[in-house]
Parts: structure tokens; sequence; C-alpha cells
């Protein structure tokens, strides 16, 4: 995604026990994704389509019979990162010859001719117009094709309901997909194409069908989501859509990505006024300067975004924006990071994702002489993480002896004996309380804050 929200760099496998309602084979299928939220709804798309072909989904490579990487062209990291565990796969292919091997995603919608040629062992290369078609891919494949490229701008071909979910109560609910604003870093309108809206019709009744599964959590999602409706025939904008769903039953509506340009007053009246609506803000920031925000082609200045800050600030009750920011564009001068830190020290983001500039193939901002130190983007990036690690600090410790609502998501990644829960404003919560708590919305005195995350005691179910 062009403004990546939280997760942006990272990646989860995906293992359900669950097999489709086609024929019933003992085939296992192993899928890895990186990147976005749109990301993680592709891969669940993907699960959707191949456990529907009577694949059993795992969370190991040993014994797979289809592996497949959902892959993120947004950083040169995720690239890289991509690359290293395409080449560890080799090893699987040698050991199982009878192993299919798939790269989809935003990488591959790229740089599929890169990905075929560097690794002649990958059978099937996907873009991301061509998620539907994984399984025809696949069966392609196994009646003896050689290496397959699906990589095609078929349109759009996103059919609400058409997912599996790793956790049953909670939900991605694309509502625009595509972008139209070419920042001159991003390369997510060459891989995703243009903007696209769902009708409102659709996302309503798939939303109620949610709430009736009993998700408590839902996530609207676009690389814009204020772009909302412009393509459409009918007057509805995004804040009109975000009222539309309140009712439905959903006990917290989250949406991300907001675009600074296109974010509106209205929409913080809206968001202040529904009751589901979580008043938890991602806007991507990217740069404090206004000279960089221009070559960025980002439409906004340093003072509307800063306005925007104060009118989010004022109106709505316990209020936490988050944020991206970029140091080290093309161009960029050491006054113009102290801009940028000039803003981060103003708007107090409860948290930051940060992360140094990297040319993306086909953008605008590719062709311009990268001038910038290594180690002056590095001294920067250093200086940038350590003052907001202190005010994300200093705002979790704020909570410290409050009690707040707490959707519990599963067990500490990092620590089996605790669970982790996650508040309205998405700041992740340890406690110890019984597994049966899963899924269940409940109330959590917060005992200590960390940068990171905090702990807490709980007080019982909501």
């Amino acid at each position: 995604m062009g403004n990546q929200g939280p997760k942006q760099h990272g990646y989860r496998n995906m293992a359900l026990k669950r097999t489709g309602d086609g024929k019933k084979t003992n085939q296992k299928a192993y899928i890895k994704t990186f990147g976005c939220q749109m990301n993680e709804y592709d891969s669940e798309r993907i699960a959707y389509h191949l456990t529907k072909a009577g694949y059993t989904l795992t969370g190991r490579l040993e014994g797979s019979d289809l592996i497949v990487l959902n892959t993120c062209a947004v950083r040169e990291k995720a690239k890289n990162r991509l690359y290293g565990h395409i080449g560890n796969l080799k090893k699987h292919k040698k050991e199982n010859p009878h192993l299919i091997i798939a790269v989809g995603g935003c990488t591959a919608q790229n740089l599929r001719a890169d990905i075929q040629k560097d690794f002649p062992f990958v059978d099937i290369v996907f873009g991301t117009f061509n998620v539907s078609q994984i399984a025809q891919l696949v069966a392609q494949k196994q009646k003896g094709r050689s290496n397959i490229c699906g990589v095609k701008e078929q349109g759009f071909d996103y059919q609400l309901g058409q997912s599996v979910r790793p956790q049953p109560f909670k939900a991605f609910v694309p509502v625009i997909t595509g972008c139209n604003n070419f920042c001159s870093y991003c390369i997510v309108p060459f891989v995703r194409g243009r903007e696209k809206s769902l009708p409102p019709e659709a996302i309503a009744a798939h939303i109620k069908d949610l709430a009736h599964q009993g998700v408590k959590e839902v996530t609207l999602l676009g690389q814009n989501v204020n772009s909302y409706g412009k393509d459409l025939d009918q007057a509805i904008d995004f804040s009109s859509l975000l009222e539309k769903m309140d009712p439905l039953g959903i006990p917290w509506i989250r949406f991300m990505t907001s675009h600074p340009k296109d974010f509106s007053p209205k929409l913080v009246k809206v968001v202040a006024g529904c009751d589901q609506a979580v008043n938890h803000i991602h806007l991507p920031l990217q740069s404090g300067s206004n000279a960089v925000l221009e070559k960025m082609n980002r439409k906004y200045t340093q003072e509307h975004y800063l306005g925007m800050v104060q009118d989010m600030k004022a109106n709505m009750k316990n209020c936490s924006i988050t944020t991206d920011i970029m140091v080290g564009f093309p161009g960029e001068e050491e006054k113009d990071f102290k801009q940028t830190m000039h803003v981060v020290k103003k708007a107090r983001f409860k948290r930051a994702f940060t992360f140094i500039y990297s040319p993306r193939e086909r953008t605008a901002a590719a062709k311009i002489k990268d001038v910038v130190p290594l180690a002056s983007k590095k001294k920067w990036f250093g200086e940038l993480v350590a003052v907001q690690n202190r005010i994300s600090y200093e705002e979790n410790k704020k909570m410290e002896g409050k009690t707040f609502q707490a959707l519990v998501e599963g067990y500490s990644p990092k620590d089996k004996g605790l669970l982790q829960a996650r508040l309205y404003d998405h700041t992740v919560v340890l406690c110890r309380a019984p597994k049966q708590l899963i899924g269940k919305m409940v109330y959590l005195e917060i005992k200590q804050a960390k940068a990171f995350y905090l702990i807490g005691n709980y007080q019982g179910k909501c």
C-alpha cells in the first residue's frame, strides 16, 4: 500500500484446519504473506480459492504440496526479504520435485520477468489482479504445463465474502482498491491499478453478515479510503459510508489508510459521532518539510497537516493518531529533517512507522539523483526513532491506572503464558487471563507502560 498502516513490514503464515467445499484432497498448501493489510486480505482470498479446490492449509513448509508467497513491493527491504525466502525454497523443490511454488502479489505484478529469470524453479507467478485465478493456475501446472505467468491487469475481481479469516472474530473489508495519487516515491498505482470503489450496498450487506457471524472488529481497507465513492455514479463519500456502517452491529469499526490531502473535517465529526468507529486515525505524514512534500507530490503542507491533528484532538475523545514517516528522500537536507521533527514533537503520534527512503522501479522519485549521504539518512533515522519512542512511551504512560475495553486476539507470540489483546487505538496489551476469552471483548486495567505495548490486568468481560 502506498500509505502503509500498522504492520507495513510484517508477514505471517496462514495456517487453518479447514478444507474447502470442492473435491477433497490430501494436498496441503502453505501461504506466507509479506506487507500490508491489503496483502493480508489477498492471502485470505487465496486461502478461500485453495480450500474451495480441496486444499488443507498448513503452517509448515515441510510436507507442503503447494507453497504460495504473497509479496510486497513498497520497500526495497521487503523485496530483498522476499528474494531470500524464494532462494531458500530451492532445497524444498529438490527434496520434493512435485512441490508447486507460486509467487504472487505486488512484487510479482511488478517484477514477474525478473522472478522467472532469477528463480526458474518457481512454477507460477501471478499478480494482484489474478488472485481469484490461483486454483486454476495450480490446476494447469498439475496437468503438466511449463512455468505459468498469470500477471494481467484484467480488471476488478473482488467479491466480498470470498475469504478465509485466520481469526473468526476479526475481518478485513476492502471498500476501495487502487490509487490515483501517484506520490512520486510510491509504486502502488503501478501494481494495484486505479481507484475502484465497491458498491455501498454490497459493503453493508457483507458487514451485516459478519455481525451475524459474531465478528467483533472490522477494518475497512483502501490505499486511500478518503477517495471512496469518487468513481461511483451515486453521491456518496467515505464519511457517508462510515455512517451507514455504524448501526450494523459490529462493536469496533476501523479504517485505513487515510491520505491527508483528502482527509476532511466532516470525517472527524462522523468518527466522533459514531458509536462503533474507533477514535484511532492512521494518517501518514511522510515528511514535515513543505519542500519535500511538494517533491513527493503529496498535495498538502505541514500547516494543513497540523491543522488536521488539532481538529482531531479537539473533537475526538481519547483520539489516537499514528503515522508513517520517511527520511532521506532525494534532495532532503538537514533543515527539511528538522521540520519533520517539529511535526513529530507537535503532533505527538501514538506510534510512527518509520523507514529510510528506497527507490522503487517506475516511480518519478527513482529518476531523481539521490545525493543524500547514507550516513545522514541513518543519523536522521536514529534521531527520529529515539524521539518517537520516547513520545510513544510517554503517551502510553498516561494510560496507567485506567481501565479500557480490549479485544483478546490470542496468545502473545513471545510468551505463550500471556494473552495478547488490543485496545481501540491498536495498542497491544499483554495480560494473564483464561484462554476462553480469545475473541472476546474484555475490560483491562493498565498496570505498566512500555514504549511498544502495555501490561494489564483482566477485570472482566464487557
